[in-house]
């Protein structure tokens, strides 16, 4: 596996694969990668002739109390996991690669309405921040396919809409979410969590399937975020929400209805903070 960081050598390896009409599958990533990134690295690797992922860790999507600079950068064991599942190319940049004017004054996009809620309303300013670097990385490596794991649902959805709001010439691919033998999503930050925290972690999947079961009993959506979050506070979380929305844009359900919906939990245990989320169909 070829290592670059800047643009030219990133353009230059693509730019071969080209002329021999190879097609290009993109991985953006923050690093830190565990068997989740792992699973994307493969979905991207059956489906196109080369794979390029990308380690970057964003400043412009942290909030000034957020954790950029413990954020861990793991790049030899990085290096070794990409290897392993058959990337060819890992483009790792440095922050003035990316933003050559500086964080603070690059340019800035946003994507409306479905930014709003969710972690857009928790973390005010953090979808631009992914929107502006995914796109810039789309804009450097041209891919024909990039694949998104489901975990990070909201923006999974953000990026399909900046894509298809900008027409963007590629395929945005969602990945199913890897999780442990006891239902936790495999995340970067599980590894902030003590032993004590970490086996009470699995509650937030086992909410959301009792969330899920409830409905389809007939309980109100409302009433069941009610409950959710109530279950959670008990078991010593703080949700930021627990919440059903609507799976293609995230609104509110209308009343009475049962299909195509989501079930999505933001909570902190101790000073981590965890999302997660589940189908319904």
């Amino acid at each position: 596996m070829q290592t670059v960081q800047d643009a030219p050598a990133l353009r230059a390896a693509i730019r071969g694969w080209r002329s021999k009409g190879q097609t290009v599958g993109f991985v953006p990533t923050m690093g830190n990668l565990h068997a989740g990134h792992q699973s994307l690295i493969k979905l991207a690797r059956a489906r196109t002739d080369r794979v390029v992922a990308s380690v970057f860790v964003n400043p412009t999507q942290f909030g000034p109390h957020e954790d950029f600079e413990r954020y861990p950068r793991t790049l030899l064991q990085d290096q070794t996991a990409l290897t392993d599942e058959g990337c060819d190319l890992l483009f790792a940049p440095e922050v003035a690669t990316i933003y050559p004017y500086g964080a603070g004054h690059s340019v800035s996009l946003h994507v409306p309405q479905i930014t709003d809620t969710l972690e857009g309303a928790q973390r005010p300013g953090h979808f631009d921040g992914v929107a502006t670097v995914v796109c810039k990385l789309f804009n450097l490596v041209q891919p024909d396919l990039a694949v998104f794991g489901q975990k990070d649902f909201q923006q999974l959805k953000v990026i399909e809409r900046m894509v298809r709001d900008l027409s963007l010439p590629l395929k945005v691919m969602a990945a199913p979410t890897l999780r442990a033998d006891d239902g936790l999503a495999l995340s970067s930050r599980n590894q902030y969590l003590s032993v004590a925290e970490r086996a009470r972690a699995p509650l937030i999947h086992d909410t959301l399937l009792k969330m899920r079961e409830l409905l389809a009993k007939g309980h109100a959506w409302r009433a069941l975020e009610q409950v959710a979050a109530a279950r959670l506070l008990r078991a010593g979380f703080v949700p930021d929400y627990a919440v059903i929305r609507c799976a293609e844009d995230l609104a509110e359900p209308a009343d009475g209805r049962r299909e195509g919906l989501i079930a999505l939990i933001a909570a902190r245990l101790g000073s981590t903070r965890l999302i997660d989320n589940l189908m319904f169909d």
